[in-house]
């Protein structure tokens, strides 16, 4: 694929940033794209290696080497539909996925990969400047009326899929805009949302009806949905945050990410925040409580927001620089990797456990914090110890608890469903075999985080795509879906 000699020839090139000190100003995109000439050229990158491992290592098995090769060839509109032959929402992809396909491709074996999450998210981006992505709606309707519940990543691609075989698709959503997690999680500077607008345009002239403001169990009996449809998809995600049980845990001041994070979303939108629910970074020291991607988003809606410091903290050791490629490639490796909210003004620390928070007139105003250390027993299973002596204190005017999510909220729509759980409370259903993405109730499907815990977006799209093959084969007898 590419050019023969291309990966000897070329170098490795990405896209950049826009400088720190312009971007934290403004919550918009700031990534700088390369040239359609530079794009060409990382495509040419693409070594023909018999194995192209960068399709076990995508979730959805992008046709990878193939697109890399119709753009270093000029093919952008072919290119496009290769890319949405497996993926419905690569704008999505490529612009906040972690790009485990990279880190599997054979060029990465010394730290050169291929940019494919680069050259994903330029060919998308051309395909909607042309014109190219078009609705397709089913020539021929089934009749069958199927439910998803949650529009996050993988209810849509579930309901898109659905629609354009032919069945009748509703989609329901808690929230007053179409999104999940990629409208009021992901903030505006990673991902703006008119990207997901014209996705639901395209998804309405195939026939999806929308019905945002809608909470099934709360505002609408769960059971309603097994009489009046044919299936249920079940895709409200993972949303049970992980609280952090210490003294001092009530204090003014101390929130869950996702009570915070989706307030700038709706700013940004244009809606006005109650002054009495309002969570606002300006003129505090945060402390962000948890290393991973939402407690990153925090630390870039904090800088924006005004914020005298901000500091994460992580209670796992500071990964290695740099992996072992010989025990790890092709798989994700664990390795020290720095965001670009990091990058804007972050202290980070590690190994640090929480042991209180302390306030005054109620609001929070110290976190007291101890250093931690870890070892394996005579099992071989880590263990964490407190470090004797090395407590210490930091300022924290906001705390934002960001340490990831248990499994799927129980109470409404769950409940009211009685369906079976797995052993981490997800909704237990398989991904394979006649009984694929099935629950434990007749006609009722689960999908994404919801059944498999908090993941990628990536991750959410795959399911929501099998999840529809899945129902239209029961619905059919048949299903030419791809998986």
């Amino acid at each position: 694929m590419g050019k023969p000699t291309g990966f000897m020839e070329f170098p490795r090139q990405d896209r950049s940033y826009a400088p720190v000190e312009q971007r934290i100003k403004h919550f918009k995109e700031f990534v700088i794209p390369l040239s359609d000439q530079a794009l060409a050229t990382q495509g040419a990158r693409c070594m023909d290696c018999g194995i192209p491992f960068c399709h076990q290592g995508c979730p959805v098995n992008n046709l990878i080497p193939d697109w890399n090769d119709l753009v270093y060839r000029g093919k952008w509109e072919r290119a496009s539909e290769v890319l949405h032959s497996t993926n419905n929402f690569p704008e999505f992809t490529g612009r906040i996925c972690p790009a485990p396909c990279q880190e599997s491709c054979t060029l990465n074996i010394d730290d050169n990969p291929v940019s494919i999450k680069s050259i994903e998210c330029a060919i998308v981006d051309k395909a909607f400047e042309n014109g190219w992505v078009k609705p397709r709606p089913a020539a021929h309707k089934t009749g069958e009326r199927v439910a998803v519940v949650g529009s996050g990543p993988a209810g849509m691609a579930c309901a898109q899929q659905l629609a354009r075989v032919g069945h009748e698709v509703t989609l329901y959503e808690k929230a007053d805009r179409i999104g999940g997690l990629l409208r009021y999680g992901i903030p505006d500077f990673k991902m703006e949302k008119q990207l997901i607008d014209r996705r639901v345009e395209q998804m309405a002239a195939e026939g999806v009806q929308f019905k945002p403001n809608t909470h099934i169990g709360v505002d609408l009996p769960a059971r309603q949905l097994l009489s009046d449809f044919d299936a249920v998809a079940l895709t409200g995600g993972s949303e049970q945050p992980r609280d952090l049980p210490v003294e001092g845990r009530e204090l003014d001041g101390v929130h869950f990410a996702m009570n915070f994070l989706p307030q700038q979303n709706k700013r940004n939108a244009g809606d006005r925040i109650p002054d009495e629910v309002a969570i606002s970074a300006k003129d505090k020291h945060v402390i962000v409580i948890g290393g991973g991607d939402t407690g990153s988003d925090c630390i870039g809606t904090s800088i924006r927001q005004g914020c005298k410091s901000v500091t994460q903290l992580e209670i796992l050791p500071r990964p290695p620089e740099h992996e072992d490629k010989g025990l790890t490639w092709p798989e994700w490796p664990n390795k020290m990797r720095t965001s670009s909210s990091q990058e804007e003004g972050a202290k980070r620390d590690w190994c640090v456990t929480t042991r209180k928070l302390e306030g005054e007139n109620g609001q929070v105003r110290r976190i007291h914090c101890a250093r931690v250390e870890w070892s394996k027993d005579e099992k071989g299973a880590w263990k964490m110890s407190e470090v004797p002596g090395s407590e210490f204190v930091l300022d924290a005017d906001l705390v934002l608890l960001a340490m990831g999510f248990v499994h799927p909220v129980k109470k409404g729509m769950l409940e009211e469903l009685g369906l079976e759980l797995d052993a981490r409370g997800n909704v237990k259903g398989d991904t394979e075999g006649a009984d694929a993405y099935k629950t434990s109730l007749d006609k009722v499907f689960a999908a994404g985080d919801m059944r498999r815990g908090q993941s990628l977006v990536v991750w959410a799209i795959r399911e929501g795509r099998q999840c529809a093959r899945a129902i239209d084969e029961f619905l059919m007898g048949s299903s030419e879906l791809p998986r």
